[in-house]
């Protein structure tokens, strides 16, 4: 699976995951959500809110960008700098040092400003995942 690259390169259009640091424009995100992050950004969503004549009553949904421009505008940013274009993870030195070796081909942000919602990391955090920022304060 690889990301679309934007036909448009219109920096000020164009927004950067700050989860992963890929960049796609907002109707990328809309129509497919963020291809590294969806998955992750669904797993959620079985919270459980009640019980009614052997049925679950799940609520679905707070993390993912598909289909959600609110959901867009808080975990993804127009302030980025550089751009890498990573064809291939696995085997890129430079996928390794920006920690994206695990993510889809396609164009990445070297440097992203802005902080995940405090909702999102701390749902992060009870699954044992540590949120690191994407502008490189988090140095290790």
């Amino acid at each position: 699976m690889s990301a679309m690259i934007p036909s448009q390169a219109r920096g000020k259009t164009l927004r950067a995951c700050l989860l992963c640091s890929i960049i796609q424009s907002p109707a990328d995100f809309r129509r497919n959500g963020c291809p590294n992050c969806e998955e992750l950004m669904q797993v959620r969503l079985l919270s459980i809110s009640g019980r009614q004549k052997g049925y679950l009553k799940c609520d679905f949904g707070y993390l993912q960008m598909k289909s959600s421009p609110d959901r867009i505008q808080v975990c993804t940013t127009t302030y980025f700098d550089g751009v890498i274009a990573v064809i291939d993870p696995e085997t890129s030195w430079v996928a390794r040092w920006q920690r994206t070796s695990k993510y889809v081909r396609g164009m990445y942000a070297v440097r992203v400003k802005g902080r995940i919602p405090d909702d999102v990391e701390a749902e992060l955090e009870s699954r044992g995942i540590k949120y690191r920022p994407r502008d490189q304060t988090d140095q290790d």
